[in-house]
């Protein structure tokens, strides 16, 4: 099998088996494709089923040159899940990964912004511009319900159940959970859909979807970045704050405020509770704060 025919197959295997979203397939396949383009550079003819542990330890010892441990991780993580899948699909007996150590890294804190920052963002939109109402909501929808980026732009009217006060989100792995819809920010989509959305352009196929571009199309994952991006410099926050802050945010104020921590993991579609851990160690002084109010022996 060429490297070619393997990376062909893997991909399938992702998308249909597995139902991953395009940009984690993507993610897989760029990493498999940096050990091809090694293997080509260095000429070294070997093949996915021929390929040896040996062989793996020396293009990552290349990588550590350029990139740091945490990269070096992730794609060790995607190369192990290739073989994986060649074992799997017997193209392999064994995964030459599986004998490669990950290199050490600790567990990076996501960064979080205040009540306060986020109040100072939607602030800085101007709301007299054609987008502004658009703008508003969407930082308040990434911040009020939590979402990922590709939840937020692949999100449909039919998805909106306002009576019910939840919104249907697909996630992950293709897999569907209800986010609770706080009456603030369905008050703002409804102004957005009334008000600004229902008088612009719908190209045809958009007519679903819920956040549309000036030519009444999809939004990408790029414009709410910048969206994000031109709201926070204009703010003068001194953070690096992508959407993915504003879903940090949202979990850790419902932490700090006594959500439940299996609660919050529904809500934000992890599939594992570890992945939720990650918020209690972001605020030890409110949890030190939590003990002294709470605990008989404070």
């Amino acid at each position: 099998m060429h490297w070619q025919s393997a990376i062909n197959s893997f991909k399938n295997y992702l998308k249909i088996e597995r139902g991953l979203l395009e940009n984690t397939v993507n993610s897989y396949i760029l990493d498999v494709e940096k050990l091809v383009k090694y293997l080509a550079i260095n000429k070294i003819e070997v093949g996915p089923k021929k390929i040896s542990t040996e062989d793996l330890r020396s293009f990552i010892y290349e990588l550590s040159k350029v990139v740091n441990e945490r990269t070096q991780a992730r794609i060790l993580s995607g190369l192990r899940s290739f073989f994986d899948f060649l074992v799997f699909d017997e193209v392999r007996d064994d995964n030459p990964v599986l004998l490669i150590e990950s290199p050490k890294i600790g567990r990076k804190l996501p960064d979080t912004l205040s009540v306060e920052e986020i109040d100072e963002i939607v602030a800085a939109i101007d709301l007299s511009h054609p987008q502004g109402q658009r703008n508003k909501t969407i930082i308040e929808m990434l911040y009020g319900c939590g979402l990922r980026v590709s939840e937020l732009i692949n999100l449909r009217l039919s998805d909106l159940f306002f009576d019910e006060g939840f919104i249907s989100i697909v996630g992950k792995g293709e897999k569907q959970r209800f986010v609770p819809l706080n009456d603030y920010t369905q008050h703002l989509i409804e102004i957005y859909i009334n008000d600004v959305r229902r008088l612009g352009e719908i190209a045809n196929g958009f007519e679903d979807v819920l956040f549309l571009n000036r030519r009444g199309k999809q939004l990408t994952r790029a414009m709410i970045f910048t969206i994000v991006r031109k709201f926070s410099e204009e703010a003068n926050l001194d953070k690096k704050i992508s959407p993915h802050t504003f879903r940090h945010s949202y979990a850790t104020h419902l932490l700090e405020n006594g959500a439940d921590l299996r609660a919050i993991q529904q809500i934000l579609g992890h599939e594992s509770i570890t992945t939720t851990e990650v918020y209690i160690h972001l605020n030890q002084t409110h949890l030190r704060v939590t003990i002294e109010q709470f605990h008989p022996r404070a």
